[in-house]
Formats: structure tokens, C-alpha cells, sequence
């Protein structure tokens, strides 16, 4: 029997090393890998200058704790705020704390409790990312929910207008909902939710655990949008790998987190934080973003090209290399058979197939996992 606790659903390939998008398994196979580690691994498996900057940071020390200060946390917060246009850093381990420390943090600087959050949203697996997730099956045999958090319809303008009032901490949205399904916020609504925010005295509290860290072809996805959030949160992405999440607020939020009202043993690693800076530094590199988001131009074009006639495919969306292909029947036997034929890719709800490429990958292997999925779902059967 396994000793883990079984709170994942594995899939049949195990890994034995992985390379750029290349993932081996102990099945003696090679993958195409078209998850990321889940966003994670931005510039794909054992980036070479994020291996390096490891090494030199294991060399020297692993951990000695925030009773320190140590000047490796004020470069790669210098660098977040820099590329964010916001101000002051809280280093944390993932984005479910990244969300917990924004939460904290908006109801601590306001004094209200309410928060704003939508319908399909994803914003983690404690019992305030879970309270403040817009989907029912994650929150299902925990009990009653933290309070004061609503659920409203993604990218309705009117019940925003009727929720956010004088008693709302915050408002809390993803540019573009991953675990719901890949559905991109409007122009409309986004810029509209700013303006309500600063109309009423609320934070506006971007998720970019997903999107952020040059996924959509921007440092971070509202940099499309040309607003100015009051908080945004980051993770996976940020570390390639290694666990790391950070909170970015607006200057006039830092009184309000002084020393004792929040914290984290981990937070802030040197290791994850030398992983990160390495990161920093190639991604947020103008040409490499560039790059990056002609790629995501090309996915986008033959998906269309390939896919979009498919009785099967009901919708292609996305932005950047984040791509979602809604089908007209559930993903998973299709993602099975893609994997059989060498292509990682993953599930975002029952009937959306999602791809994260690395943000490096090359113009060959997208058109080689293009080409795979044209070849699954061109075989597929569906069936009333």
C-alpha cells in the first residue's frame, strides 16, 4: 500500500528526468511536456542559469530565518516591484499563501471584512483560499466556509455594480481564471472594477499565481489591461520549480503589515529566492518577452487553423502561451490518449484541455503537440 494520503489523481507515467520540455519516464519514453509542472517551470525542467544560481546560494547558506535581514530578499523584491509597478514585498512558499497574506492584508488596511470574488475563480486550498474560490466541489465536505466572501457572475458588470459598496475590503479576480476553464476577463470589466474600487475605498486584488511571471506575454496579465491594482499575488512561475509565493501592495499598505501581524518560517528561502532573481532575469527581459509572446501568437494561430473546425472543439481561449480548448465532450480520455502518443497536457474543469508550455519553447515542438492533438481528437468518436 502507498503511505501517501491519496489526494491526487496520478497518472500513469512516472518521471526519471526531465530537460527543457522534455520529460523521460521510467517507462523509457520521452514527453513532450505541455504542463509546466502546472505553470510552474516557465523556462521548462533544469534551466541552466537557475541551476547555477542554486548552486552558488547552497554554497553559501540555506536558511537562518526573518529575524535576518538578507540582502538576496531585498533584490528579488526590488525586482518585483520594479516589473509590477507596485511597491512593497511579503515573500511566502505558493500562491495559496501569497492569496491568505493579500486576504489578511486588505481586511487589516481597510477595516472591513468583505471580499469580492467570482464564479470559477481558483485561489487555493486553505480555508481562505478555499472560502474565497468560486467553485463548490473544492470547499465539499470541509463545512461551513469563512465568512463575508461573495461569488459573483466572472465578467458581469451590473452584479458588481449591486455587490461592492462602502462595507467591501477588496475585490479579487483573475485575469484569466485557470482552474476555471481559461476564461480571460474583458476589457470592460476589469477597467470598470477598477474604477468601483477607488469609487468606494476598495482594494483591487489581482491572482496572478498563474498568469504572472511572463505566462500571457507581460511580466503580469493586467499589464494588458493598463490598470493599477492595489494588491497582486504570485507563486509558481516565479521559482521554476522551487517553492516560492510573494504578495505586492501599494506603499500606503506597508504600516499596516509591520512587524508581528503576519509572517512565515519559509518565506523568502535564499534558495527559492536565488531560483527566482535567475528567473527574473531572463524573463522579464524585453526581447525574451517578445519572443515568448510570438509564440503564443503562433499556438494561438494553429489551433485555429487546426482545430477550430472540430465538431469536437466548441472554443479555443487564452492569452499568451495559456491556452484553453473547450471540447464538446470530457477531456480526460483525450488527455490519456495524448500522453500515449508523447504529449503532457492538462485539464482545466471536465470539458477544457489546457497547455502551458514553457515559455522558451520552440517553434517546432508547438507545432509537434498542434499536430498530436489535430491527430487524438481527429480520431475520437464522440458518441450521444
Amino acid at each position: 500500500m502507498s503511505h501517501l494520503f491519496p489526494t491526487y489523481q496520478r497518472w500513469e507515467i512516472e518521471p526519471e528526468k526531465a530537460a527543457g520540455t522534455i520529460l523521460y519516464g521510467k517507462d523509457g519514453q520521452q514527453y513532450l511536456d505541455f504542463t509546466s509542472g502546472i505553470g510552474v517551470c516557465n523556462l521548462g525542467h533544469r534551466p541552466e542559469p537557475v541551476e547555477i544560481a542554486v548552486k552558488k546560494q547552497l554554497e553559501l547558506f540555506w536558511h537562518v530565518s526573518n529575524l535576518f535581514p538578507q540582502s538576496i530578499q531585498e533584490a528579488a523584491a526590488k525586482k518585483l516591484a520594479e516589473e509590477s509597478g507596485l511597491d512593497c514585498v511579503f515573500f511566502a512558499n505558493s500562491g495559496a499563501e501569497a492569496n491568505e497574506a493579500a486576504i489578511k492584508l486588505a481586511r487589516k488596511a481597510t477595516g472591513r471584512k468583505k471580499i469580492i470574488t467570482f464564479l470559477q475563480s481558483f485561489h487555493g486550498r486553505t480555508f481562505a483560499g478555499m472560502a474565497a474560490t468560486g467553485q463548490e466541489k473544492i470547499k465539499q465536505g470541509f463545512g461551513c466556509m469563512l465568512e463575508t466572501f461573495i461569488h459573483l457572475p466572472f465578467n458581469n458588470l451590473e452584479s458588481l455594480k449591486a455587490e461592492i459598496d462602502k462595507d467591501t475590503a477588496a475585490v479579487l479576480i483573475e485575469i484569466i481564471q485557470g482552474e476555471g476553464g481559461i476564461h480571460v476577463v474583458t476589457n470592460e470589466f476589469i477597467k470598470e472594477a477598477e474604477k468601483l474600487c477607488a469609487e468606494n475605498g476598495v482594494l483591487l486584488i489581482i491572482d496572478e499565481i498563474q498568469t504572472g511571471i511572463g505566462r500571457t506575454g507581460k511580466p503580469f496579465a493586467f499589464q494588458h489591461f493598463g490598470i493599477e491594482p492595489d494588491i497582486i499575488t504570485v507563486a509558481k512561475g516565479l521559482g521554476n520549480g522551487f517553492p516560492i509565493g510573494a504578495a505586492i501592495g501599494k506603499a500606503k499598505l506597508a504600516e499596516f503589515f509591520g512587524p508581528g501581524s503576519h509572517g512565515s518560517t519559509f518565506g523568502g528561502n535564499p534558495i527559492s529566492l536565488a531560483a527566482a532573481i535567475a528567473v527574473m532575469d531572463i524573463i522579464f527581459n524585453e526581447g525574451f518577452l517578445e519572443e515568448s509572446s510570438a509564440k503564443g501568437g503562433l499556438l494561438f494561430g494553429l489551433l485555429h487553423n487546426e482545430l477550430g473546425w472540430m465538431e469536437v472543439v466548441k472554443d479555443i481561449r487564452g492569452m499568451g502561451l495559456m491556452a484553453g480548448i473547450e471540447l464538446t465532450v470530457p477531456a480526460q480520455p483525450i488527455l490519456a490518449e495524448l500522453r500515449k502518443s508523447g504529449l503532457i497536457a492538462l485539464p482545466a474543469g471536465e470539458k477544457v484541455i489546457r497547455l502551458l508550455p514553457p515559455l522558451n519553447v520552440k517553434q517546432e515542438e508547438i507545432e509537434k503537440a498542434v499536430s498530436l492533438m489535430k491527430c487524438a481528437l481527429s480520431n475520437y468518436k464522440v458518441t450521444v
